[in-house]
C-alpha cells in the first residue's frame, strides 16, 4: 500500500465507534416505526453526500466498472438489511441485548473470510470465536425464558450481525480499487433505495413525525453513519475487515452507558455474564487476528 493516511487508522476508528455509540439510543428516543428510522437514516446520509461526491468525484462515479458497482450495491443491501433488523430488534429486546448481540459480527466476518476469500482461521481466533457464541447463547436463553418477544429481538440483533458482516467483507474486498466517495455513493445509494421501496412496499407512512423524531433521523445520519460508519469505509482500506469488526466492541459499551443515563435501564446479571463471554471471546479474536495479520 503506497499512499500514507494522513490520520491514523486506529485513532480514527477509536472515533468512529464513539459516533456510533449513540445510535441504539437515537432509535430508542424516536417515536416513529422502527423500519422508517432505518429508512431516513440511509436517505439523508446519502442526500447530505451525493452533492459533493456527484460536484467532486464524478470521475471516480463514472470510471467505476459495472461489476464493481453491482458489489458497491450489494454491500448497500446488506447494510439496508442490516439496519432493518437491528432497528426492530430494539423494539422487542433490551437494547443491552440487542447491542452485544450485533458485536458477534467478527465471528461471522471470520466464517466469509474463511469461505469466500480462503483467511486462514487460527486456533485462539476459533476458541474465542467459540466464547462469543456461548456468551450470545446465554443472553437469548435467558430471554427466551421471560419473553418470547425479546427472543425474538435477540434473533433479530444476530441477524444484524450477519447482515454487518456481509457488508464489511464486499467493502474491504473493493475498498483497495474504489475510492471512498465512489464506494458510499453506491453503498448508501442502494441502501436508502432499498429501505425507500420496501417502506412504500409495507405502507409505513413516511411522515408526518414529530420535529424530534426529525432531528434523531438527521442525528443517525450526520453522526452515526457519515462520522461513524463512513470513517469504517475509509479505514478498511488500511486494515483488514475483521480489525475493524472488533473493534467495535466499544459501541455495545458506551451504548449501554447511554442507556443507563438517558433512558435509565441497566443491564441484568444474566446479560453482564452474557456479556463477559462474549468481550472475552472477541478479546482473545482480536489477540488472533492481529498477531495473524
Amino acid at each position: 500500500m503506497n499512499d500514507k493516511p494522513l490520520v491514523n487508522p486506529y485513532l480514527a476508528v477509536l472515533a468512529g465507534v464513539f459516533a456510533v455509540s449513540f445510535s441504539s439510543l437515537f432509535v430508542r428516543l424516536s417515536t416513529a416505526p422502527s423500519l422508517m428510522i432505518a429508512t431516513y437514516r440511509l436517505l439523508f446520509t446519502f442526500l447530505l453526500l451525493a452533492p459533493f461526491t456527484l460536484l467532486r468525484h464524478w470521475g471516480d462515479l463514472r470510471d467505476l466498472n459495472w461489476r464493481l458497482r453491482g458489489l458497491s450495491a450489494l454491500s448497500g443491501l446488506f447494510l439496508a438489511l442490516h439496519f432493518a433488523t437491528w432497528f426492530i430488534s430494539l423494539r422487542y429486546t433490551s437494547l443491552a441485548s440487542s447491542v452485544v448481540l450485533v458485536t458477534i459480527q467478527p465471528v461471522f466476518v471470520v466464517i466469509g473470510s474463511w469461505l469466500f476469500f480462503r483467511e486462514r482461521i487460527s486456533r485462539m481466533a476459533m476458541v474465542g470465536g467459540l466464547l462469543a457464541l456461548c456468551g450470545s447463547f446465554i443472553i437469548g436463553l435467558g430471554d427466551f425464558q421471560m419473553d418470547m418477544g425479546a427472543f425474538w429481538g435477540d434473533l433479530l440483533a444476530l441477524t444484524a450481525a450477519i447482515m454487518i458482516s456481509g457488508y464489511l467483507l464486499i467493502g474491504r474486498r473493493l475498498r483497495h480499487g474504489v475510492s471512498l466517495p465512489a464506494y458510499t455513493f453506491f453503498t448508501y445509494g442502494s441502501s436508502a433505495l432499498a429501505l425507500v421501496l420496501t417502506s412504500l412496499a409495507t405502507q409505513t407512512p413516511f411522515g408526518p413525525y414529530q420535529p424530534r423524531d426529525w432531528l434523531l433521523f438527521f442525528a443517525l445520519a450526520f453522526v452515526c453513519t457519515i462520522l461513524g460508519h463512513t470513517v469504517f469505509n475509509w479505514v478498511l482500506k488500511y486494515v483488514q475487515a475483521s480489525v475493524v469488526s472488533v473493534s467495535v466492541l466499544g459501541e455495545p459499551l458506551g451504548a449501554i452507558v447511554w442507556a443507563s443515563i438517558f433512558l435509565r435501564e441497566y443491564p441484568t446479571i444474566r446479560q453482564m455474564i452474557g456479556a463477559g463471554f462474549i468481550f472475552s471471546g472477541l478479546f482473545l479474536f482480536t489477540r488472533a487476528s492481529v498477531g495473524h495479520n
